[in-house]
């Protein structure tokens, strides 16, 4: 994370509710001194004690884990240049705002048989976000094909023992510099999102006290 306190400190329930609307990330194991990087969407459980999340059993995170393992799930979201010009005052230099929130804990293969409620938890999840469509469910697939594709797959789980999060967005600068930059931003769109990485640089979360 951001050795700088002051993108720093944000609290548990803010990071999590972050990581919850991403529900995408890159999960990090090393095997050996060498970290295994695995692209995954993940659901996090209600009381935010875990997350699960499913790979293919060719994954080399997968392969890995004959035991439980120490992962970091990194989430990423909106982020962009800032130009230095961008502030309006002097002797300033370029950068990069972004959110950025790490789940580290305990990772894990689960049962193959707890497959199918992972599977149907996270499309009931996101599927709730297209509508008014009707949902899609895992009982409109064939049962002979959803099983041939089951079987390609396994369950995971994450259990989270710790939470950091970064929240750079110029918190740094003066407020008149700040805004300035946000409008910039917007307007000229380098980096993802920029739209919103605007929207929270004009009104940044505030930091907890330790």
């Amino acid at each position: 994370m951001h050795p700088n306190p002051i993108f720093r400190g944000r609290a548990d329930a803010r990071n999590l509710d972050f990581a919850r609307a991403q529900g995408f990330g890159a999960l990090i194991v090393a095997v050996d001194g060498v970290p295994q990087i695995a692209q995954a969407p993940f659901l996090l459980s209600d009381d935010d004690a875990h997350a699960d999340l499913h790979l293919l059993r060719s994954n080399p995170v997968w392969r890995a884990l004959d035991e439980p393992r120490q992962a970091t799930l990194l989430v990423t979201g909106a982020h962009g240049y800032i130009s230095p010009d961008w502030y309006g005052i002097d002797d300033q230099v370029p950068t990069w705002n972004y959110v950025s929130v790490h789940l580290t804990g305990t990772l894990e293969r689960l049962p193959t048989g707890a497959l199918r409620d992972t599977l149907d938890a996270q499309s009931a999840h996101f599927e709730a976000l297209t509508a008014p469509k009707p949902p899609w469910t895992t009982d409109k697939m064939p049962r002979d094909l959803m099983a041939k594709m089951m079987r390609t797959i396994m369950p995971l789980r994450l259990t989270i023992t710790g939470i950091d999060g970064t929240w750079k967005l110029n918190q740094n600068k003066p407020d008149a510099a700040r805004l300035s930059a946000a409008d910039a931003v917007e307007a000229h769109g380098l980096g993802l999102d920029t739209r919103t990485l605007a929207a929270l640089m004009r009104d940044p979360p505030e930091q907890e006290s330790p």
